[in-house]
């Protein structure tokens, strides 16, 4: 019998999280607390209903186009297809970056996915910097993805791009290219993933969906791997 292992690839969304410098950290409280609720119910019955107040771009996240774009895809209007059930591969990126422009940086160039068939499949770029989550180094010197690397996953048919980094781009580059390019072509983007290092290169299936709301371009999911 095969037994399917599930591994969780999200960071967790709690009160006063910060994901990226410069955003607000989501406030989680309750709407009706379990003791408000007792008088709306039989004695001993009793709920709470939960509220928060957060940015988009919170935890591990999915940008889809019209992030980017304004007459790309939502997040109401992205296929299923596009984002669960897809054949995934890992492709470690550690050793294989390279000196930026922007000091301090780590650019991950084309050559990383040389010989890898990407097409149809969630790329996702295992960088090691989840390992500093929660702290003041994630914000600074993050590894990312080079123009010419989104260009290649984009002309080989990526289905969806992730990275367990601060932002798939050099944030010190406002073009942001990586994201121009990956949105452009319709490829979903996960930022912020973690425990990468748990998946086989190969051969799992990947999940990544956010809710279905019209007018966003970003929200944060649970993605998770199956490997059987």
């Amino acid at each position: 019998m095969v037994t399917k292992q599930f591994i969780d690839l999200s960071h967790t969304v709690e009160h006063g999280l910060i994901t990226y410098k410069g955003l607000p950290a989501p406030i989680i409280c309750d709407f009706l607390s379990r003791e408000q609720s007792q008088k709306h119910y039989a004695a001993g019955t009793e709920f709470q209903i939960g509220k928060i107040e957060m940015v988009a771009n919170t935890g591990t996240y999915l940008d889809s186009p019209f992030h980017r774009y304004t007459d790309g895809k939502d997040l109401s209007q992205l296929d299923l297809t596009s984002l669960a059930d897809l054949e995934g591969i890992v492709v470690s990126a550690k050793g294989k970056q390279q000196s930026a422009k922007s000091e301090g940086l780590s650019a991950i160039d084309a050559s990383a996915f040389d010989g890898i068939d990407v097409k149809g499949k969630a790329v996702l770029a295992q960088t090691g910097w989840a390992t500093h989550w929660r702290t003041d180094q994630y914000f600074e010197g993050h590894p990312f993805l080079t123009k010419d690397a989104a260009q290649l996953l984009a002309d080989e048919g990526a289905a969806l791009v992730g990275i367990d980094s601060y932002n798939i781009d050099d944030t010190a580059d406002l073009t942001r290219p990586v994201h121009s390019i990956l949105l452009g072509a319709g490829i979903p983007i996960v930022e912020h993933m973690c425990n990468l290092g748990q998946l086989p290169a190969a051969g799992f299936k990947f999940f990544a969906v956010p809710v279905k709301i019209k007018g966003m371009g970003t929200f944060p999911v649970r993605a998770f791997a199956i490997v059987e």
